[in-house]
């Protein structure tokens, strides 16, 4: 909902949410950047004001007493009777202005339930599951074979003098060869050893073909499964052959010996990695790869998980320059730092002023980031990861930089090699393959990091005490990411930072900064929750949850919940290192925001979502103690601002008592049912009324409103409060000796009747958690619901049946259907059912505010519809139900009822059949699923509506056949040959309306019926004799839908700061300039004759227009029947759009058609006779409409001859509905909650009623006696002003509404009689002008909105336009035709909203006409 602000001269408004502008520095806190920006939920900014123009009021007209026959023109009548002048009267501001109005039904939850059960939450697998390394790789073991032969060349190099001849920086040649071998084997030794210290290593140096072979069999056998690298130096033996062979020595040293590649492989197996530092070592890599190929059928795995690095192509000789060290692949793999900061200082202007010895001196220590070794070491891994990162394939990325610490170290210190050696034309390559990486821009980042070190050096070694001053290098990267944030998108190519901020967080000076920037990230959407997995930011943000440092706490609360938002698979992880802990400590902190503790409580709702080691872990936490007492506020007001907190306190537990019946046991002992059953509780009237007369304003009637318990966190609680019932509860097996389980089971009754008294809650969200939980409560209490259902269907004989008993009284086993039980017949389900399921004896059912109601059906001779002794439902039920009762066959047992449940019982089986006939079709078919489990199924049966206005041949339906649905087509079919009482054929009943058609049941006595299958092949569950919920009873128990939609608001941008998009807010100005203008048009036109016929549409309807609707801003006329099929209509094209269906239940009649959201994207309101209110979208797209909402208007008020009446108010989003009872009920359409119902203070019934769209909470009503009262919801006595202007007459009121223009005080009333009344309630209850338009016949009247101009209709095909001051305008009678037919007997008016276009519907032919003035363009 939002609300959209235009100039309003008649009441202020709240400012909308979004309206506060603020700006935030980049480098402030995640929480505080949360607390500014982050939109509540279930709110959207308000779209800028349009403008308003100036334009005059029609005055006030004198009063006139019109007498208008169907062939008599106007005559003045005599002057106002209350003496009072016109000038006398205040008029209102001569502004053209659109009042503010409250735009409803627009928030993703409104996409439709049966998406939301679709939705998938936080998933273990798909686009984020492919971050996680799928095997977590160590290398075990590390050979080194070093084949020098100093001081002898081999034959096939020729060297240049000077040569380079350092081998990891020894020279060789200072010492006697056998001492420098030995050094040198040591020293690399050494240097492999700081990359990885927990590895075995095993030196061999000039060895022989056996002692390699040894050494190889040696290290697989200790490193078994992990990888073992290969270290191969052959300076001082030939080039690989062609062949792929390395050399090594005989034992005398007089001989070289080729050893193949493929020996070495199949000695080390995999997996693997090989480095091979000598010429031509490209050969190597080819051999190896041929061999791959010729063995991948053999051994797949094998190209997988061998790794391998070269020191130059095949046609290439090592760098001989003394330049470089002659081992210069195995200096930059093993020692990057100095020979990078070597090669780099000969190519900087610092060559000629510094000392390269000092580079040997740089202080500090590789792993401390507070030194300057340490520093720059750190700067390195950042640089060469960020290089990776983007210039790799993710997948190639996570295994070699991700999978194995040693592996990574190398190929990062790869990178290196490549660019130093390609500056002396050698190209070190690798396998997997990589792309040149030595000229990519990040390296100049490197230069100036390492020059500013060696700056520095000099003066550090001088004075070792120096302060250490760090590089500006990662605040300068984290500039640049925050530079990207500002301007980058899914579409522009990813942030190269990423690495770097991962580095980052491993300082504390920079890591509050990165966090911030991380969760900014984060926040894009489920790409960039990828990308930062992907990098491999999960082991860093976990080992965060260990720190004490509470400015992080809120920042890395919100990155959980974007990387848990995702990916649920997180959870195991997080309980494994104890993080839960963590987010229970933050979700009990009071000092952080309301929305942040919401996402600490999405957190662990997550971690136990299905997982039973996280919920037991949390349990042993006391989560549930610490929701429980956030979810009862000392100040119960605090609460209402913090729906999404309460929404998600009742997710987390709804999570942790799920399927886990120790943590439900804790809930009950808890008091939680009692503390979740508050925040399902509606706006009391008296609280209500005490609150509403204490404030003047109507802004503060809004906060009023808004204070309300939103539908999402009553889904909440209700999903809560249904995983708190026990699917394997003890009444399922009739063990009742238990104190504990007996008081488990109070516990859950409690629960289900609670729910029961919000199963017709006006949200679908909520509604659908309600019948979910209840069928929950169907499968742990199956047997005595089944024993209840089938005792009260059980076959009697006539005398009985005629009397059917109360269900109150079958809590004894040994139930005899006395007198006295059958004389309280009254008080059961009968009861409870109401006018859905109504039995009793001939006594006329009574309706719930006490007056008698004439619709309720009401079974005289027979057990509801479809007993034996009844054909009604055989005749006259379209979807019947059937009950299936295997009593004597282990189906069905007759357990002992607890006297306390078995009112509970039949309230809940009565609850239940109104469920399966909910408007919304998802809510029904679990409806009937619950109805499934407990032997009441739903059989197929041709339907013969008989109503007033003659039989309809009602449609065959064909119900849902996923719950083993028994088809059958008459009770004695279905028990011909298996049924010991013989049935004579039944009688024919009365016709009479069925609101749930027949219930039917089956009896199979001796009989064991055949299992009967589903299409999905489930047998049916209903002829279980199990105790426990079955496999098939499990598989039919719907999903919930609200903790995966929740899910979804997590996963999406909350950062942001408005959800609208440009084109919306532009739109929105552009109708409201539009809508200006036609008003200011309106309002000067001075008479709408009407009298141009524009358009004429045959709607084919079989039984006439109901009503029509035209559309504000397109061309389009929406019209529908009593069979309430829609069709959408182009006028100005003369071509149809759109046809549906309003619904598909065979119990149809359509009251009013409405539009909602005007100036936005519109919906339709299609009101049904029998209270039902669906809410369409997309409606003018071929095919394309889609339910948004649908409820129960009259909450079980069955209103006598369906007459139903409905007005809807867009500037308070309430929803004003009544009928033929007592009350007027009130909706809160953001809500979706009943917001208040108002008494009407007659004894008669509504038949007509209008919302004044000038000031929010004013409603008028019509009565059938002829009287007239106007409402507001904001007064503590609601009636403000009551009239009989229609007397001495009493015909109903047929038409009521509030005058054109913006004054709030006249009104128009029509009745039946053919009198129009327009009263001023200022004045008195005299009417100041009467109209009489027809005689005995006005079926409708439209009032304009802003033209001053009211239309009227009558059964004898004629309408009647009049101005405000009683003239005749226009009288319609015959259609613009050569033949001149006669235009039909009018249903329906209806005006356009800001135009003078009039659209009239036809109930005889079927026709809609819509007429224009002369001018008409």
């Amino acid at each position: 909902m939002y609300v959209t602000k235009l100039p309003d001269l008649t009441s202020s408004w709240l400012p909308a949410e979004g309206d506060k502008q603020e700006t935030h520095p980049a480098s402030m806190a995640l929480g505080d950047l949360m607390a500014s920006r982050l939109v509540h939920y279930s709110s959207s900014p308000s779209p800028s004001p349009s403008p308003s123009m100036a334009a005059p009021t029609p005055p006030l007209p004198n009063h006139h007493h019109n007498h208008v026959t169907d062939d008599l023109p106007v005559a003045n009548g005599p002057e106002p009777r209350n003496g009072l002048e016109v000038a006398e009267v205040e008029k209102p501001a001569p502004v053209v202005y659109l009042p503010q109005v409250v735009v409803v039904l627009c928030e993703q939850r409104h996409e439709g339930i049966d998406e939301a059960a679709a939705a998938a939450g936080p998933s273990t697998s798909g686009l984020v599951s492919k971050w996680r390394p799928k095997d977590r790789m160590k290398t075990g073991c590390v050979a080194l074979v070093l084949c020098l032969n100093i001081s002898v060349d081999p034959p096939d190099v020729i060297k240049i003098s000077p040569c380079a001849r350092m081998e990891c920086w020894i020279d060789p040649f200072s010492m006697a060869p056998p001492k420098a071998l030995e050094n040198i084997g040591k020293t690399l030794h050494s240097q492999y050893e700081r990359w990885q210290p927990k590895a075995r290593y095993k030196l061999q140096l000039d060895p022989t073909v056996e002692e390699v072979k040894k050494l190889c069999n040696t290290c697989r056998r200790y490193a078994r499964s992990e990888r073992v690298l290969f270290h191969y130096n052959g300076h001082g033996v030939p080039k690989p052959t062609t062949n792929g062979e390395i050399w090594v020595f005989n034992k005398s040293y007089t001989q070289y010996i080729p050893l193949p590649i493929t020996d070495l492989d199949s000695w080390l197996k995999t997996p693997s990695i090989y480095v091979f530092d000598c010429s031509a070592a490209g050969i190597i890599v080819k051999a190896f790869l041929e061999r791959l190929d010729w063995s991948s059928s053999s051994s797949s795995s094998s190209q997988k998980d061998c790794i391998l690095l070269a020191a130059c192509e095949a046609h290439q000789t090592l760098p001989q320059s003394a330049e470089f060290p002659a081992d210069v692949f195995t200096a930059c793999l093993t020692t990057p730092i100095k020979m990078a900061l070597h090669w780099f200082c000969k190519r900087s202007l610092l060559r000629g002023s510094m000392d390269h010895s000092l580079i040997d001196q740089i202080p500090g220590r590789q792993n401390d980031r507070k030194t300057l070794l340490g520093e720059l070491n750190w700067i390195f891994t950042a640089i060469t990861d960020t290089i990776a990162w983007n210039v790799l394939p993710h997948d190639l990325f996570q295994r070699l930089f991700r999978q194995d610490l040693l592996v990574a170290s190398l190929f990062r210190n790869f990178l290196l090699a490549e660019r130093i050696m390609r500056s002396a034309n050698c190209s070190p390559i690798s396998y997997p393959l990589l792309p040149p990486t030595h000229q990519h821009h990040m390296w100049d980042a490197w230069d100036m990091a390492a020059e500013i070190c060696l700056s520095k050096l000099p003066q550090l070694i001088a004075d070792p005490n120096a302060e250490f001053q760090p590089s500006p290098f990662f605040t300068e990267q984290l500039t640049a990411f925050e530079v990207w944030l500002d301007h980058g998108s899914e579409d522009k190519k990813p942030p190269e930072q990423l690495p770097i901020v991962l580095q980052v967080l491993l300082s504390q000076s920079h890591r509050f900064r990165a966090l911030v920037l991380l969760g900014r990230f984060l926040d894009m959407g489920p790409w960039a929750v990828d990308l930062a997995l992907s990098v491999g930011i999960f082991p860093y943000v976990l080992k965060l949850l260990q720190t004490s440092a509470m400015e992080l706490r809120q920042i890395l609360v919100f990155i959980w919940t974007k990387i848990l938002s995702l990916d649920k698979s997180c959870q195991v992880d997080l309980v494994k290192d104890g993080g839960h802990a963590y987010f229970i400590r933050f979700l009990d902190s009071l000092d952080a925001y309301p929305d942040q503790r919401a996402m600490a409580a999405f957190v662990l709702a997550v971690i136990v979502d299905g997982h039973r080691t996280g919920q037991e872990a949390c349990i042993h936490a006391c989560l549930i103690d610490v929701c429980l007492r956030h979810l009862q506020p000392e100040n119960p007001h605090d609460a209402q601002a913090e729906p999404l907190l309460l929404q998600w306190l009742c997710l987390c537990l709804g999570k942790l008592w799920e399927d886990f019946a120790e943590a439900q046991l804790l809930g009950l002992q808890s008091n939680a049912p009692e503390i979740l059953i508050y925040l399902l509780s509606e706006p009391q009237p008296e609280v209500q009324c005490l609150h509403i007369s204490s404030v003047l304003s109507f802004a503060s009637f809004t906060i009023y409103l808004l204070n309300i318990w939103s539908c999402q966190v009553r889904a909440s609680a209700v999903f809560a409060l249904g995983n708190l019932l026990d699917m394997g509860s003890t009444s399922s097996n009739g063990a009742d000796d238990d104190s504990d389980d007996d008081e488990k089971v109070k516990a859950e009754i409690n629960v289900v009747r609670s729910l029961l008294q919000v199963s017709s809650d006006g949200s679908p969200l909520v509604r659908c958690e309600v019948a979910i939980a209840l069928t929950r409560f169907a499968l742990g209490h199956n047997k005595h619901l089944k024993s209840v259902a089938a005792e009260y269907w059980k076959p009697q004989t006539n005398s009985l049946l005629k009397s059917p008993p109360s269900l109150a009284n079958i809590s004894s086993p040994n139930n005899v259907y006395s007198p006295n039980n059958i004389r309280q017949g009254s008080s059961g389900l009968a009861s409870h059912i109401g006018p859905v399921l109504r039995v009793g004896s001939d006594s006329s059912a009574t309706g719930r505010d006490g007056r008698v109601s004439t619709s309720s059906p009401i079974a005289t001779s027979s057990i509801l519809h479809g007993s034996p002794q009844s054909d009604d439902s055989s005749q006259h039920s379209d979807s019947g139900i059937l009950l299936r009762d295997n009593a004597s066959n282990g189906g069905l047992s007759y357990t002992r009822s607890r006297p306390a449940d078995s009112v509970i019982y039949s309230q809940y089986i009565s609850t239940m059949c109104s469920v399966a006939k909910d408007p919304y079709p998802r809510i029904a078919t679990i409806g009937r699923r619950a109805l499934s489990l407990i032997g009441v199924e739903q059989v197929v049966m041709k339907n013969s509506r008989f109503n007033s206005g003659g039989a309809h041949q009602g449609e065959t339906s064909a119900p849902p056949s996923n719950f083993g649905m028994a088809r059958s087509s008459s009770w004695f079919d279905m028990n011909s040959g298996n049924f010991s009482i013989a049935f004579r054929t039944p009688p024919v009943s009365p016709p009479q309306h069925d609101y749930l058609t027949g219930l039917r049941r089956v009896c199979s006595m001796e009989f064991k019926p055949h299992p009967m299958n589903s299409p999905e092949g489930l047998a049916d569950p209903l002829l279980s004799s199990a105790a426990a919920p079955s496999n098939a009873d499990l598989s039919i128990l719907p999903k919930s839908t609200i903790y995966n939609w929740s899910c979804g608001y997590f996963s999406r941008p909350l950062l942001t700061g408005s959800d609208d998009n440009e084109e919306a807010h532009a739109r929105r100005e552009e109708r409201g300039q539009i809508t200006l203008d036609c008003i200011a048009k309106c309002q000067r036109s001075s008479a709408c004759k009407m009298t141009s016929q524009i358009a004429s549409w045959d709607t084919r309807f079989d039984s006439g227009t109901k009503a029509a609707l035209l559309l504000p801003f397109s061309p389009i006329v929406i019209a529908a029947d009593e069979n309430e099929q829609i069709r959408v209509w182009n006028y100005d094209d003369a071509l149809p759009v759109n046809s549906f269906q309003n619904h598909k239940l065979s119990d149809r009649g359509l009251s009013k058609l409405l539009l909602i959201n005007e100036l936005d994207e519109s919906l339709l309101l299609a009101a049904s006779s029998d209270g039902n209110v669906r809410i369409w979208k997309n409606f003018t797209q071929k095919g394309g409409q889609k339910l948004v909402t649908a409820f129960s208007s009259v909450q079980g008020h069955r209103a006598a001859g369906r007459s139903i009446v409905i007005d809807w108010q867009q500037q308070s989003g309430c929803l004003y509905a009544s009928g033929d009872m007592s009350s007027i009920l009130v909706w809160d359409l953001d809500k979706e909650q009943l917001l208040s119902t108002i008494q009407s203070s007659g004894d008669s019934a509504i038949s007509a009623l209008s919302a004044s769209q000038v000031r929010s909470g004013h409603f008028a009503a019509g009565f059938a006696d002829g009287s007239v009262r106007i409402f507001d919801v904001r007064s503590p006595d609601r009636l403000i002003y009551m009239a009989r202007p229609h007397a001495p007459r009493t015909e109903k009121v047929v038409g009521i509404g509030f005058q054109p223009g913006f004054d709030p005080y006249k009104i128009v009333s029509a009745s039946q009689a053919g009198d129009i009344q327009f009263l001023d309630v200022r004045r008195a209850a005299e009417p100041y002008l009467t109209i009489e338009a027809h005689r005995g016949s006005l079926t409708a009247l439209a009032v304009h909105r802003h033209a001053p101009v009211v239309a009227s209709g009558s059964a004898k095909q004629m309408i009647k336009v009049f101005s405000l001051e009683g003239e005749q305008l226009t009288i319609i009678r015959y259609q613009p035709s050569f033949m001149g037919q006669r235009i039909g007997s009018v249903n329906c008016l209806s005006f356009h909203p800001y135009k003078s276009l009039l659209a009239a519907g036809a109930g005889d032919n079927a026709l809609v006409f819509i007429y224009a003035e002369e001018n008409y363009k």
